[in-house]
């Protein structure tokens, strides 16, 4: 069992950045990807939006085309810790961001990924 916590959503205005963490306690000794995702309002757990994510050694990142260029994911070196940091935030930013720990990062499906955090809310004012 791995249990994940999200940290660092808030209220943002247009144009802004945002840095959200991703804590990771437990079964860390696997190997996990870690990836972030994001459920807007309105929108169904199914429909969860891939955001970014990241191997277990760092080596490999994957990135949504809608964040390309303005989002970088990293993780520490103990394993224990996932960032992710956006900028130039919009409106269509606004969801609830959740971080996940699964066995691939080159899956962008929210259906590969193991375990999830309660996310963290962010809100864009335009």
């Amino acid at each position: 069992q791995v249990q994940l916590g999200e940290s660092g959503g808030g209220l943002v205005q247009t144009g802004g950045s945002l840095r959200l963490s991703c804590s990771t306690t437990g079964r860390t000794d696997r190997y996990y990807a870690m990836g972030w995702f994001r459920q807007a309002p309105g929108k169904e757990r199914e429909e969860r939006e891939f955001v970014a994510s990241i191997s277990w050694n760092g080596a490999s990142k994957y990135y949504a085309d809608s964040v390309k260029g303005r989002a970088t994911i990293s993780r520490d070196r103990y394993k224990t810790t996932v960032t992710l940091e956006m900028n130039s935030l919009n409106p269509e930013d606004t969801a609830v961001y959740y971080c996940a720990a699964g066995t691939w990062a080159y899956n962008t499906s929210s259906r590969a990924y193991e375990y999830w955090g309660q996310g963290t809310q962010v809100t864009v004012s335009s």
